[in-house]
């Protein structure tokens, strides 16, 4: 009872095995150095280019799509050492040297892993030269020396140059297989000149990809350069521009959600710009409804900035919920204050939180859309004033409102009666105004419009859930296959019929 921890550290005797207690705790303990870590992703690298390899000779595209969803999990491990090895295993000859010369000016390339020539290396030698003649690993392989250039913040030349060359390669090349790994090279090639600041100098190449796109029937590069035109244009406020875009192009049906909703975003921002806010409305929403659930925060609130201000100029106020919201609380403060200020129709609190979230707004890219907010602040003021008093003076109208001179207060007046805002009649000698009794509003067609409203929202809704389920296409590869498809679906078609029948025998006795 009173051993030491070493004597029992020690061997049974003549059991003959060594001590590895103590020796296999502390193995256990140790960290992995970074050059497991880079063994590690090496080999995810290589088992994603197999992926590749067998999405192209099997024609199943949903391994090149499986690949494509785990780039974001990938980039984060890339680094200079990884990438090397693997473009000087799996990189052509010709390109291999252009693509090592932008991670070192002058890289030996003597360092590169060369299977050895014994015959248990044949097998990979193989594999490794029918992965390198694909025109996919190529252009994978440069696309993520991109990424890594990208997330290392490198030199903007040397990244312009990097997105040039892989522009060209994918030239080159006018395979099918090749279409979902175009779309997001189009993505990064149009990042980084947007990084740099040269964002208008590649819109004549957009063009000229998104005609290309359109003949071959490229639904995911379609899609993406559609999105990438719009986001060009709206980023230098290009607005009419993108709006004749639209109208002259038709974005496909069968592209994914992520792609939906970055157009239905751009789409609701033109409209809202161009005063159709009913329409911006009802595009923000879908958005957000085709946005992923769990992440694309950033995309999120962006979206949800812009369809609460849309919202209020429709002559709304949103849900209170919207703000309690977990990933929106802080993003959307300043716009709750907003919100507070037009739903109680004070213009002096309207001006102030204007004034102190100036800056946000421009770099949010909603002040445009705010200052034409005084209008609703002004005309839900002149409603509860009218609901408050059945007669009031325009002096006492022009102090509510915080106006200069009673004329202001008469003109706006006047266009909220012509407007519709409010009922009322204006005695301009002895400047008052006298409000009129209100009308039941279910007299009027109002309810049937809102009524009209909601069952299209709801028909819209369901007519994209029916466009959104995807069958998986037949396969024809022979008639003998097609048959016995056939005969197989003739079979249970027999089987339901037999077990209908006895069905309702058993249900007539």
């Amino acid at each position: 009872m009173t051993e030491s921890k070493a004597e029992m550290a020690k061997p049974a005797a003549g059991s003959g095995e060594p001590a590895k207690d103590v020796q296999m705790v502390v193995d256990e303990k140790k960290e992995p150095t970074q050059d497991d870590v880079d063994k590690i992703s090496q080999q995810d690298l290589k088992e994603q280019l197999k992926q590749i390899e067998r999405s192209v000779s099997l024609r199943e595209p949903r391994l090149l799509s499986r690949v494509l969803r785990s780039l974001t999990a990938t980039r984060k491990k890339l680094n200079q050492n990884v990438l090397s090895k693997v473009i000087s295993v799996y990189g052509q000859p010709a390109a291999k040297q252009a693509l090592l010369r932008l991670f070192h000016d002058t890289m030996d390339t003597d360092e590169s892993e060369e299977p050895s020539a014994t015959p248990a290396s044949k097998t990979k030698v193989s594999k490794a030269t029918a992965i390198q003649q694909l025109p996919e690993v190529e252009i994978y392989l440069h696309l993520l020396t991109l990424i890594y250039l990208i997330d290392s913040k490198a030199d903007s030349e040397k990244a312009i140059e990097c997105a040039d060359q892989l522009a060209e390669k994918m030239a080159l090349h006018n395979r099918r297989s090749l279409d979902p790994l175009n779309a997001v090279c189009y993505f990064y090639y149009a990042r980084v000149y947007e990084l740099a600041g040269q964002l208008k100098e590649i819109r004549s190449y957009l063009h000229a990809r998104l005609r290309s796109s359109t003949l071959r029937h490229d639904n995911d590069g379609q899609a993406m350069l559609l999105n990438l035109l719009m986001r060009n244009y709206t980023h230098y406020n290009l607005f009419d521009q993108a709006d004749k875009l639209v109208s002259k192009s038709s974005f496909p049906e069968l592209a994914t959600n992520n792609d939906w909703a970055r157009y239905l975003c751009y789409l609701g921002l033109i409209k809202a710009i161009q005063l159709d806010y009913t329409e911006a409305h009802k595009h923000l929403m879908n958005a957000v409804r085709k946005a992923p659930q769990k992440v694309a925060v950033g995309f999120k609130q962006h979206v949800m900035r812009l369809a609460v201000v849309v919202q209020l100029l429709l002559g709304e106020i949103p849900d209170r919920k919207t703000f309690r919201e977990k990933y929106l609380r802080i993003t959307l403060e300043p716009y709750l204050q907003l919100t507070q200020a037009v739903r109680t129709g004070n213009l002096k609190l309207f001006n102030d939180v204007v004034e102190k979230f100036k800056e946000k707004f421009q770099a949010e890219k909603t002040y445009t859309l705010i200052i034409r907010l005084r209008h609703s602040v002004i005309k839900t003021a002149i409603r509860m004033i009218s609901l408050s008093y059945s007669k009031i003076s325009l002096q006492d109208i022009s102090s509510k409102l915080c106006l200069d001179n009673d004329e202001d207060a008469e003109f706006i007046v006047c266009k909220a009666i012509r407007d519709g805002v409010i009922d009322a009649t204006i005695d301009h000698n002895k400047k008052y105004v006298q409000s009129k009794e209100n009308m039941d509003v279910y007299s009027t067609s109002e309810p049937q419009a809102a009524f009209h409203e909601r069952i299209s929202f709801s028909l819209d809704i369901y007519n994209q859930s029916v466009k959104a389920m995807r069958y998986p296409p037949k396969s024809y590869n022979s008639d003998l296959e097609s048959l016995n498809e056939q005969r197989e679906r003739e079979k249970q078609d027999l089987e339901y019929a037999k077990e209908l029948a006895k069905e309702d025998d058993e249900e007539f006795l």
